[in-house]
């Protein structure tokens, strides 16, 4: 809620400070490019990160200067609606319109053709139907999809510490963060006391249910699933019994890159692990895969931190870190983690649309 208020507090900020450019033309003439709004919005938000999320999309969308329609997950549309009744309170009848239903109400919204822009964050599946949609439509898309993102464990930095950044990157929220750690190389040469210290941290987490017991039965058939494959249970991996839709951090050795816990995103508090031979092999097998979100490198090399940011395909690389980053920073997916900024002062230039000016005094 606080990362929503301080979201909306920054672009109200920057919106006023989004310029245009002047261009060296001739001497008797005036040539400028200025941002205009592209019209009417569609701001599309997940559930796992209902406020924070849509506080940037639709922030950014208003004080460009655009209409909203915004559609929540239908796994939180309270949340959403109530969000989006606070904030329409405060503008002008119309700048921002709510809507709540299901994928048929989100395709609905996405092929109407007075749709100037889509903004969505949420899967990757959703993300290629959207993307089919304006590709009819001529609409702009804005997609922050799946992601399948590594952590790289290099063989000089303290196991403790590197588990504690892997435990974090991949248990907080209930591994249901865009861009948790979803698959591990660690060096061979600290991958013992690596793993102790991690089966440890994911024993000691008590973590929050995960959103429903159907995406409970997801995470836990990719888990079995793995298991089945030769991956061996280091803990968690059961199913608890009682209510709820509560799942056990889980750990997983042995994991091979054809099973889907390392090839596709789990969203769930599980950490599958690759044991590597050196920086080279953990490298390779990073960046061998179809998404593009994130990336986190542990190292105290300088010489393999520029690699890994270098040579990760991913639009966010963090170095001795599971998360972080600058308060107004900006995110750039690729591949099937989607294309477009979303957050940071570039959104604002998603937002609007540049129109070339030329004009010249007229002949008396």
């Amino acid at each position: 809620m606080l990362a929503g208020a301080g979201t909306l507090e920054q672009y109200a900020e920057l919106g006023p400070l989004h310029r245009g450019t002047t261009l060296q033309g001739d001497y008797g003439a005036t040539d400028f490019m200025i941002s205009q709004p592209r019209g009417v919005v569609a701001v599309i938000t997940p559930w796992n990160d209902p406020v924070a999320v849509a506080c940037g999309l639709l922030g950014a969308a208003l004080v460009t200067g655009n209409t909203v329609v915004h559609k929540p997950s239908e796994r939180c549309p309270r949340t959403g609606e109530l969000l989006c009744s606070l904030l329409a309170d405060v503008h002008p009848d119309g700048v921002l319109s709510g809507l709540i239903g299901d994928g048929e109400v989100g395709a609905a919204l996405t092929a109407d053709p007075r749709i100037a822009l889509i903004a969505h964050v949420g899967s990757s599946a959703a993300g290629r139907d959207i993307a089919l949609a304006a590709a009819r439509t001529g609409a702009k898309v804005l997609l922050e999809n799946g992601g399948n993102d590594p952590l790289i464990v290099d063989r000089d930095v303290h196991p403790g510490w590197a588990a504690q950044q892997a435990a974090l990157g991949a248990f907080a929220n209930a591994g249901q963060i865009c861009v948790s750690v979803e698959r591990i190389y660690v060096h061979e040469a600290i991958a013992e006391p690596f793993l102790r210290a991690l089966v440890d941290a994911a024993a000691d987490t008590r973590p929050p249910p995960l959103v429903d017991h159907c995406h409970r039965e997801q995470v836990h058939d990719t888990v079995t699933a793995a298991i089945d494959a030769g991956a061996h249970r280091e803990v968690g991996g059961t199913l608890p019994s009682g209510g709820g839709s509560h799942y056990p951090a889980t750990v997983l050795t042995e994991c091979t890159p054809s099973m889907a816990v390392m090839s596709s995103e789990t969203f769930g508090l599980v950490a599958p692990v690759r044991e590597v031979r050196s920086f080279d092999h953990a490298l390779a097998d990073a960046a061998d895969t179809g998404y593009g979100l994130a990336a986190t490198a542990l190292t105290g090399s300088m010489a393999h931190a520029q690699r890994a940011w270098r040579e990760l395909p991913v639009g966010s690389v963090k170095i001795n870190a599971a998360f972080g980053g600058a308060p107004g920073g900006a995110a750039h997916p690729r591949g099937r983690s989607g294309e477009g900024f979303g957050y940071g002062p570039e959104l604002l230039d998603e937002m609007t649309a540049t129109k070339v000016v030329h004009s010249e005094p007229p002949k008396l």
